[in-house]
């Protein structure tokens, strides 16, 4: 799933009574000493600055200075902030010593910010941020700052939310917010650039802007080349330090080049060798991250790995090293931390992480905390929560009673929050819930009350969905749907998913594609012909001509094809693009065997479809239904000469029902699962094509819904028009 995935919120917390963000942590007035969720507050200036030598005790600037100093004493007074002899004094202080103002009193002041929010809890609200922002204008960060007031400014205003955007935008709160961090980044880059003994580069500091900076861009500020160039000068800083890093700096550092790729950053040689340098020391630290650090430091990593990090060596050693700390302090983790940990360890998984005993125990030792905190859980945390169970249950996860107690505890929540669910959240449930039902889950009150509490929802949130959510939505409709699950709001939902189909087509990655052409197919009669034809005709050829293409994603996208071709040829249309395509697909997986049942089967009903040669016998799996023995004891006592072949095969084709070999007719007993919603009218995707590969192999169908076996009227029906149809001679296709 996607950018799916859980990440670390931007909510305030408190814990041990200090101010706590999630991707932050307790913050200490001790002197000499940053934190990550704050930086160390700076006393009054002495009369020299030891590193520049400048005078600070001129009397001009002795009144603007102790207004600051005063104003910001009282955190809690927003008004105290803003006033204007505030910013009027850090001007004349700037312009005063010119180039050499080293810029702390500019620091001092972004802290007081950051001080007033960690107070009240949360970042700046918008009315806030517009009062500040103006204010800001003459707020400018020149090279002549030192490193400290740098850090200070970029990592307080960000922390505050200073440059977080809120919607509707004012077009003169965002120029002064572009202008703000641009001076800030541009003195960030020179500094770097610096020689090492002229920069006064730290630890602590490069731990802080790229927090920093992977807070802003996951805040949502465009990612200018100003931007970039500051990440490019800050990461070979990481390398360089390594060996000074605590901690805490360390969670924070994996936790921000993660999110940083994940909104994009190229992996660059710089960045691969600062996640190289970080990994080890994670291993030999690993006994002092708090449990905030080994939450953030398994979701960095799994977040890293999804998006292309190599599973070196040092990776997994530092997985291995960090889960006996999950079990040991399973007690000490936050909800959020809950949720993290589960997301990241179910996306280990998914992406070649072992289930060592250490892996489950951790897993065990989590589900089980999370009935205990159930109520405590936010929206986001529970679409995680969700997504993650039904990952790790679709690769291996037993349903230990632990597992159980924890989904039953966490569906009720679903409808309870479900106005609070963005976009993302939706897909992500409902993606879950389907690929729950679609492993064995049973369809509980509570599941199923889940499933219609966010069916709406996808209807009325509609235009908010990227091309991801789309065709997991679509993909987790087609599921339900196959599993029984038919709904008015399920039609509204698959509805609503097409219509965006057909608007972002042009905008789907080839994995979605195939997704989409799956779901769709598999949807069966359910979506019309005319719409399946001309979505897949202008889908199907950005699968053929990508060369990258798992084999998992060419079965699902050979599968959907098919059943498109199989429609227009039940419905005697022309298929032969999609037919070119097909057999495109199929020419890249010649012997190219899947590992599963599925998947040979698919290739098996392909090369049957395309005349070519099965490189192997699929194994299908014999299903008699009572119905069908029945009608065919009937059928055979109404004509004993009838010779009747049951659930028989043929040249690599699925088994049918009923075959009569020496008439070249099958006799297929369509029982509810053949039918959308089970209403014996609207056939799915895979009874579609079974029918029309029987028919293109030269064989007359005969479909008996088995509501026709019900009444015997209505079977002796039957019976008479199967004797009509036997008594015509064979048409010349002989016999089996």
């Amino acid at each position: 799933m996607d950018r799916s995935s859980a990440g670390i919120s931007g909510q305030y917390t408190r814990s041990n009574n200090g101010y706590n963000r999630p991707n932050d942590h307790a913050s200490s007035s001790r002197p000499g000493r940053y934190r990550h969720a704050t930086v160390r507050q700076w006393g009054h200036p002495p009369r020299t600055a030891p590193e520049r030598n400048e005078n600070y005790c001129t009397s001009a600037a002795r009144s603007s200075q102790y207004l600051l100093y005063r104003s910001i004493n009282n955190a809690r007074d927003f008004n105290a902030l803003i006033k204007q002899e505030i910013m009027d004094g850090l001007v004349s202080k700037s312009e005063h010593f010119g180039h050499r103002y080293d810029g702390r009193n500019h620091g001092l002041y972004a802290s007081s910010i950051k001080k007033y929010t960690s107070a009240a809890k949360r970042p700046l609200n918008r009315v806030e941020q517009s009062q500040l922002v103006r204010l800001l204008k003459n707020f400018t960060a020149t090279r002549s700052w030192n490193w400290r007031s740098l850090t200070t400014t970029l990592h307080s205003f960000t922390s505050a939310g200073v440059f977080t955007p809120h919607n509707p935008i004012d077009k003169r709160v965002k120029h002064t917010q572009v202008a703000l961090l641009s001076t800030l980044l541009e003195a960030i880059i020179f500094k770097c650039n610096q020689k090492a003994q002229a920069s006064y580069i730290d630890a602590q500091g490069v731990a802080n802007l790229l927090w920093a900076m992977a807070k802003l861009v996951d805040n949502g500020p465009e990612r200018t080349p100003e931007f970039n160039e500051a990440v490019a000068s800050l990461l070979p800083h990481v390398n360089a330090q390594k060996a000074h890093f605590k901690p805490q700096e360390i969670a924070n550092l994996l936790w921000a080049i993660a999110k940083l790729v994940d909104n994009g950053q190229e992996r660059t040689p710089e960045l691969n060798e600062a996640v190289a340098a970080l990994l080890p020391h994670v291993s030999a630290q690993k006994d002092q991250f708090i449990p905030q650090h080994i939450a953030n430091l398994l979701w960095a990593m799994a977040k890293l790995v999804d998006n292309g990090q190599e599973r070196t060596p040092e990776l997994n050693e530092a997985v291995a090293a960090l889960l006996p700390h999950v079990s040991a302090q399973k007690d000490q983790f936050i909800p959020q931390h809950i949720a993290n940990l589960l997301w990241a360890m179910a996306k280990g998984v998914d992406n070649g992480q072992e289930r060592t005993p250490e892996f489950n125990e951790a897993v065990a030792a989590l589900l089980a905390h999370v009935n205990t905190q159930k109520a405590d859980f936010a929206p986001q945390g529970i679409a995680n929560l969700l997504w993650a169970m039904a990952k790790l249950l679709d690769n291996g996860q037993e349903r230990t009673p632990e597992f159980n107690e924890a989904l039953a505890a966490l569906l009720p929540h679903v409808n309870v929050q479900k106005d609070q669910f963005n976009p993302q959240n939706i897909a992500n449930l409902l993606w879950a819930m389907a690929k729950l039902v679609d492993n064995g889950q049973e369809q509980t009150p509570g599941l199923n009350e889940a499933v219609t509490a966010l069916l709406p929802l996808v209807n009325v949130q509609q235009n908010r969905f990227i091309p991801q959510h789309i065709a997991s939505l679509l993909w987790a409709m087609a599921k339900l749907v196959d599993n029984g699950e038919s709904t008015s709001r399920l039609n509204e939902a698959v509805a609503a998913l097409l219509r965006q189909v057909n608007i972002q087509k042009a905008n789907f990655k080839p994995k979605e594609i195939a997704n989409l052409l799956w779901a769709t197919a598999k949807l069966g009669e359910f979506v019309e012909l005319n719409l399946v034809t001309s979505m897949f005709e202008s889908l199907v050829y950005r699968i053929s001509e990508n060369p990258k293409l798992s084999q998992q994603d060419i079965l699902m996208s050979l599968w959907g094809v098919m059943v498109c071709c199989a429609r227009l040829s039940l419905d005697s249309n022309n298929n032969n693009g999609l037919e070119k395509h097909m057999d495109d697909l199929f020419i890249r997986l010649e012997n190219k065997s899947p590992d599963n049942e599925e998947g040979q089967r698919t290739i098996a009903t392909v090369a049957s479809w395309l005349g070519r040669p099965c490189p192997f016998a699929p194994h299908y799996h014999a299903n008699v239904s009572k119905r069908q023995s029945d009608f065919r004891n009937q059928l055979q006592s109404c004509i004993p000469s009838l010779r009747i072949l049951e659930e028989k095969s043929l040249n690599s084709l699925p088994p049918v029902d009923l075959l009569l070999p020496d008439h070249n007719m099958v006799i297929e007993v369509q029982g509810p699962s053949h039918y959308v919603g089970g209403d014996f009218k609207t056939r799915k995707g895979s009874t579609l094509l079974k029918i029309a590969l029987w028919q293109k192999a030269g064989f007359e169908v005969i479909e008996i819904p088995v509501i026709m076996l019900w009444k015997r009227d209505s079977m002796k029906r039957c019976i008479h028009q199967i004797k009509v149809r036997v008594g015509i001679p064979p048409q010349g296709h002989g016999s089996v």
